[in-house]
């Protein structure tokens, strides 16, 4: 019950900052921000609060992502409401999400991983590397201006690639048996729908409009709400 009612406010509070936030921004719709990513989080601590015996680690670590991608998404607003210190806001935003996508791989392979099967490991570790390669290496074909944040979005797009792929190419081992898992995979691609968008409002020319802000924040939401979600079936 806890799980569905903060799932609720969850979804109800996302739209709420969507609304606030395409109509003047500020620093309002970074409270409301962060009160909807204050959600998911919640509702991935009442899914684990369903979890027994020694899963409960991978439920913890999941959490604890959760908490990272809320930590993440207060350092990115409050780029926007104090532009004077943009860079230093950019940059934790920047590690705080990689350190919950470490949560979410230190979960994956303490529980799920095969190490005797090491190609269901490395093929998704150099998809990854290729991605986080691609995107430094496309930068001027995709029309992005990174700058000093080149190096840390080439180290990110591997690290949030490896998340994704990773718990695909393990689901796939498992035969998409482990509900866990295939949560983990849509919600990393979700992930990664949302941070392709990001990079050019970022990055990008004429990419700030609503409808890139709307979409952004709809895949991210959903990602981390779907993440949030696979600790109930763990």
């Amino acid at each position: 019950m806890l799980y569905f009612i903060a799932l609720a406010l969850g979804i109800v509070a996302t739209i709420a900052f969507l609304v606030k936030r395409v109509k003047e921004g500020g620093v309002k719709a970074a409270m409301l921000k962060a009160f909807a990513s204050t959600l998911f989080v919640a509702t991935g601590v009442a899914a684990a609060s369903t979890v027994i015996g020694y899963r409960i680690s991978i439920a913890l670590f999941v959490v604890m992502g959760l908490v990272m991608g809320l930590m993440g998404d207060i350092w990115l607003d409050l780029k926007w409401v104090y532009p004077e210190t943009n860079d230093t806001y950019t940059f934790a935003g920047f590690g705080s999400f990689m350190i919950g996508h470490f949560f979410y791989l230190a979960g994956l392979f303490i529980h799920y991983a095969d190490f005797t099967k090491p190609l269901y490991i490395v093929i998704p570790a150099v998809i990854a590397l290729l991605l986080g390669g691609g995107v430094v290496i496309l930068e001027k074909p995709m029309k992005m201006v990174y700058g000093k944040f080149k190096a840390i979005t080439g180290v990110y797009g591997f690290v949030l690639g490896f998340m994704t792929f990773l718990s695909g190419s393990l689901a796939l081992m498992h035969n998409f048996k482990e509900m866990t898992l295939n949560f983990m995979f849509v919600g990393g691609v979700l992930f990664l729908l949302s941070d392709l968008i990001l990079s050019g409002t970022y990055f990008g020319e004429g990419k700030r409009r609503p409808v890139d802000i709307v979409t952004n924040h709809v895949a991210y939401y959903a990602a981390q709400f779907v993440i949030a979600s696979a600790i109930l079936f763990i």
